[in-house]
């Protein structure tokens, strides 16, 4: 299967506020390089970029998603570079004709620049996907939305979950900014760039599964032993066999993985939930599972999660028997 090609360019004029830009790249590739999909993914990163850089890169690569990230100048334009490394106005209108020229292989871009939705909004009219900032957007939530996005977006999200994931990222963390990036989109259903989709086997072709050697991989103190399809890892967990070592922490926080499973199917079948509620408790229920499976789980943002879902689940039965169980386990652990 072909890469999916992620074409990051950045632009920090000389003459202007210096953004955290490498620091924004740093974190994309961190999260692509721990993604389930990640052999199925290219990173192109390119700096300093000018004007004349900007349809050359397009034109080489023919990347799957543009991510731009610099300064932007709204009804003015995107910010780059001139030779001098002094800034450089492209304007909306050029920017229109470039994507209109390249979407035959572009599905998204993405805008991590001040005011940018006015070019988003430009863009979209060629591109299905576009996602810009509505206001100003400060470095540390442009870096946060970007590694979030991603993340979500190379484990086979769609564009649509993708970013709500990232957004709610940023509400998550206490910033104010989470309303501050804007999607604009035509894409539907989920995996839009096909990072988890295989050849489909024709049903005449289906035989018994044969037995094969047993695989573990070790996370902090808990090892994920047997045979399984990574992506069943992020769809239903309950289908992960948890080879526990002899502590209780261990114990209890295997139940919690497992509780949480069962929680995100008691949210998906009950009427006492909006959709928009409905999404926004899994995606928080997605994180915190993202969480506890690292080696050194954040207690504090564990913890955010857990009273932000027992606020909006509080008065939803089962549901409520569930996360409280699952606090009681994650207390233990």
């Amino acid at each position: 299967m072909q890469a999916i090609k992620i074409l990051a360019l950045r632009a920090n004029p000389t003459n202007m506020e210096a953004l955290r830009l490498d620091e924004e790249i740093r974190g994309l590739k961190a999260e692509l390089e721990r993604a389930t999909y990640r052999d199925r993914v290219e990173l192109i990163s390119e700096g300093a970029v000018r004007v004349d850089d900007l349809s050359k890169a397009v034109l080489k690569h023919k990347p799957d998603i543009v991510h731009f990230s610099g300064h932007g100048a709204g009804e003015n334009g995107l910010v780059l570079e001139n030779e001098a490394g002094t800034m450089q106005l492209v304007t909306t209108t050029a920017l229109s004709r470039l994507f209109q020229w390249g979407k035959s292989t572009i599905k998204c871009v993405v805008l991590n620049a001040c005011y940018s939705q006015v070019q988003a909004e430009a863009i979209h009219q060629q591109i299905d996907c576009v996602v810009g900032m509505s206001s100003v957007v400060g470095d540390r939530a442009a870096i946060q939305f970007a590694a979030k996005f991603y993340q979500a977006l190379v484990e086979g999200e769609s564009f649509q979950s993708a970013y709500e994931y990232a957004c709610t990222a940023l509400e998550l963390a206490g910033s104010n900014e989470s309303t501050t990036p804007k999607l604009l989109n035509r894409s539907e259903g989920t995996d839009p760039l096909g990072i988890t989709i295989t050849t489909p086997t024709q049903p005449s072709q289906i035989a018994e599964p044969q037995p094969r050697a047993q695989q573990s991989q070790s996370i902090g103190n808990v090892t994920i032993s047997g045979n399984h399809n990574p992506f069943n890892v992020i769809q239903a967990r309950s289908h992960v066999s948890l080879e526990q070592s002899s502590s209780s922490s261990n114990r209890d926080l295997r139940a919690a993985l497992d509780l949480l499973v069962n929680l995100k199917q008691e949210i998906a079948v009950t009427d006492a939930l909006s959709t928009f509620a409905k999404r926004d408790s899994e995606l928080k229920i997605t994180m915190l599972q993202d969480e506890l499976q690292k080696p050194n789980p954040d207690q504090d943002f564990v913890n955010e999660v857990v009273n932000a879902l027992k606020q909006e689940l509080g008065r939803v039965l089962p549901v409520t028997s569930l996360l409280r169980q699952v606090a009681e386990r994650l207390a233990k652990a």
